[in-house]
């Protein structure tokens, strides 16, 4: 009896801890919203330096060039004055885990991932959580949307778009279940050090045959969405918008022959959308991808290289190579401690501005090209009118970590509290040691 009053306390505890996180999503917009004279970042490459941007029943209605426009009615509105800061599109966070994993130690609050190899039909959406700490974290730098990726297995399931305020998963959803993610069988594997092997890099041997098992999937898959349908199947239903081009295929590859052959993979079973994932050699096939029209999530820029022989540099200049080459690219963050470096996405773009691309070129990374991949570009990733007034203020370039710092963030021209657990924990902490005296 007291081992289960034991585990009842510690269960209340574990979800204490998890559920009375998150801020409460902020109101509806109701009155016209003028930012004015920041510099506005378009999103598309292009800058304005005095700007007037107004936002409207949850929509951009104006963006105008303030030293034209000094003329316009500013009453019934709130008015905010961002003269000598900066003003952006919400930060897009292309193949994130947020919302999925609170606390990796706790089992109860991990929903990554499912058993089995083929999982087409699992829907990460309804395992998100959206009063996540870790969710309400990202707002501060500016990520105010993302994607929401299963990981685990051949195909590992379906996912969704987000936007990061939200009381549960269905007010937060902005696009349901449009992607499904496959990780493409590896074409060389390192040997076991531990049971003595050589580690050096070796052919799979059952490479081959892996393949062969994903067309034999997807064929049966277009078999049975063309037949009769006695029995329900839903992993072969949830396939079915890859061959009708509702859905889009992402494949986790990243050395040359496998992303060429994923590519001619997805080609040859009719898939119309098609981005790889990881995309660390994609610089090697950078004609074949655009020639194919396929785009690139890249592997965080923060890493270092996977081969011996690769410049010491190479993942801080692979968009450049991507964007030079005119392929569409877009920044993602997986890997170790992936859910709470999403926070850093800005800065990851920042970094491939010292290696080339220009400010506005690296914005592009991580608003309007994921925007364009997702499916979402007609309401997110540029302020122009008409479209979503989810964006941030900041009192500097938001893609340098010296100088980012959100005053401001909206998401559906909703205002948003920037505070979470890690501001209010600064806050107790630099009251305790006077630092603010």
């Amino acid at each position: 009896m007291k081992k289960l009053q034991n585990i009842f306390i510690l269960f209340t505890l574990v979800c204490y801890s998890l559920g009375f996180a998150q801020q409460t999503p902020a109101p509806q917009q109701g009155r016209d919203i003028a930012i004015m004279g920041a510099t506005a970042h378009i999103g598309d490459g292009s800058v304005i330096e005095n700007s007037i941007i107004v936002m409207s029943n949850g929509k951009i209605s104006r963006v105008l060039d303030g030293s034209q426009n000094n003329a316009m009615t500013l009453q019934a509105m709130d008015v905010i004055d961002a003269k000598g800061q900066h003003v952006y599109p919400g930060f897009i966070v292309a193949n994130g885990t947020l919302g999925l994993v609170e606390v990796d130690a706790v089992k109860a609050s991990n929903d990554l991932s499912e058993l089995g190899a083929f999982n087409p039909h699992i829907r990460s959406i309804i395992a998100y959580n959206s009063e996540s700490k870790i969710v309400e974290s990202m707002r501060p730098n500016g990520v105010l949307l993302g994607q929401v990726v299963p990981r685990g297995g051949r195909i590992a399931g379906t996912s969704s778009v987000v936007q990061y305020d939200a009381w549960n998963w269905e007010d937060a959803v902005v696009q349901m279940d449009n992607g499904i993610h496959m990780n493409w069988p590896s074409s060389f594997s390192r040997g076991r050090w531990w049971l003595g092997e050589d580690p050096g890099l070796k052919p799979n041997k059952d490479y081959a045959k892996e393949v062969k098992e994903l067309h034999d999937y997807f064929n049966e898959s277009k078999s049975y969405n063309k037949g009769n349908k006695p029995e329900v199947h839903l992993p072969f239903e949830a396939l079915a918008g890859l061959f009708d081009g509702t859905k889009r295929l992402y494949i986790n590859a990243n050395d040359e022959k496998s992303i060429t052959d994923a590519v001619n993979f997805a080609k040859t079973q009719g898939v119309e959308h098609i981005t790889i994932v990881g995309g660390y050699e994609a610089h090697k096939v950078t004609s074949f991808l655009k020639n194919n029209n396929v785009s690139v999530f890249l592997r965080r820029v923060h890493t270092r290289p996977n081969n011996e022989d690769d410049d010491y540099d190479l993942p801080f200049k692979l968009a450049k190579h991507l964007v030079d080459a005119g392929v569409l690219v877009a920044l993602e963050p997986s890997g170790q401690m992936e859910r709470m470096n999403s926070r850093n996405l800005p800065f990851y773009a920042g970094t491939t501005v010292a290696y080339g691309l220009s400010k506005e070129q690296a914005l592009q990374l991580i608003t309007i090209n994921p925007a364009k991949i997702l499916g979402i570009d007609d309401r997110f990733g540029t302020l122009e009118v008409g479209k979503s007034a989810t964006l941030f203020i900041s009192e500097g370039d938001a893609l340098d970590m010296r100088t980012n710092k959100v005053t401001h963030a909206f998401i559906d021209g909703r205002k948003l509290s920037l505070e979470t657990h890690q501001t209010e924990l600064a806050k107790r902490y630099s009251d305790k040691y006077g630092i603010n005296d």
